[in-house]
């Protein structure tokens, strides 16, 4: 039997950011779509998922979804068959990055959340085309639903993000570290640094795509993820 694949969604996103890739797996994969839920720290995000998932899963998560996913696998390491990580680094914030942050939380409480989702995502950071205008109003549209109280608990939790480069290493497991060529936020080059701390990581880069592969080359991830969940165990990955 398949192992079952959880897909976690990432900051200020829900699982609509999976929407094609779970059309098109759910005929052949048991998939697990759980919230972050309503945690201000990656841990207790973490330790609150590991009470609801299977025994043995397969992983992927984006952005900030791709930091819970490693610390998952961080501490439950024999419970993570595969891990595939779209968009997410996995360093601590930078003191600037977290301050800008608080800057732009003070913000979000006066009424400007959708400016401010601007500027944590800006529409640069998606690919130029078509779907650039559409995405950006997306991500502005789910920030209002979620609403300011989940804003202030996610940022609360990419600025206290631990480093899971210790995480990674030991990790012996297939790992495939998805970006899109025109990510601004989560370059390519950040991908590779992150496959190249992995035993069995293979990076990716979905040309074409920004900060949102799944939604900008949809059947590129859906192949992706497809070919990933088939590697063996015992195969040897080329990087």
């Amino acid at each position: 039997m398949q192992t079952p694949l959880v897909l976690l969604p990432g900051f200020m996103t829900d699982l609509r950011i999976w929407g094609p890739q779970i059309e098109a797996l759910a005929s052949d994969t048991t998939l697990v779509l759980p919230p972050l839920g309503p945690f201000d720290r990656v841990e207790d995000m973490a330790t609150h998922l590991l009470t609801q998932l299977p025994p043995r899963f397969a992983l992927a998560g984006h952005s900030l979804g791709g930091h819970v996913a490693m610390e998952i696998l961080r501490r439950a390491p024999d419970r993570v068959a595969r891990i595939a990580l779209v968009a997410a680094g996995c360093l601590p914030e930078p003191p600037h990055q977290a301050a800008e942050r608080e800057l732009r939380l003070v913000r979000a409480k006066a009424g400007q959340l959708a400016a401010v989702m601007a500027e944590d995502v800006p529409s640069a950071t998606l690919a130029d085309g078509p779907l650039r205008a559409p995405l950006a109003d997306f991500l502005a549209d789910g920030a209002e639903a979620l609403g300011v109280a989940t804003y202030e608990r996610q940022v609360r939790a990419l600025q206290r993000r631990p480093d899971q480069q210790k995480t990674l290493r030991q990790a012996h497991l297939p790992a495939l570290i998805l970006g899109g060529s025109e990510d601004r936020l989560m370059p390519p080059q950040r991908c590779d640094f992150v496959a190249g701390l992995m035993p069995r990581g293979v990076a990716r880069t979905i040309a074409g795509a920004g900060h949102l592969p799944m939604l900008e080359r949809p059947d590129d991830v859906i192949g992706a993820l497809r070919e990933w969940m088939e590697w063996s165990k015992a195969a040897v990955m080329l990087r």
